[in-house]
């Protein structure tokens, strides 16, 4: 997958997540971008992408994300 494919399949869960059809997602968008993202979204957001990608994250690796191009990385590299 590449990762342009993969951007527009997070935005969708983002979407979804948020239900809010016009957030626009990139690289650095992190919480204190997106109102509605506090601790319990957050864990929506993982839970949604390990449904969705078919893997699962540890804590560590999910404490250590910085912005939404990290998770993406992250992603990319378990499907490696």
């Amino acid at each position: 997958m590449t990762r342009e494919k993969l951007f527009e399949e997070i935005t969708e869960i983002f979407r979804d997540v948020f239900d809010d059809d016009s957030l626009v997602i990139v690289d650095e968008t992190n919480a204190d971008d997106i109102e509605d993202w506090d601790s319990l979204e957050h864990i929506n957001l993982v839970v949604a992408m390990e449904k969705r990608f078919n893997m699962k994250f540890n804590i560590k690796e999910v404490g250590e994300l910085k912005n939404v191009g990290e998770m993406a990385d992250l992603i990319l590299s378990k499907m490696a």
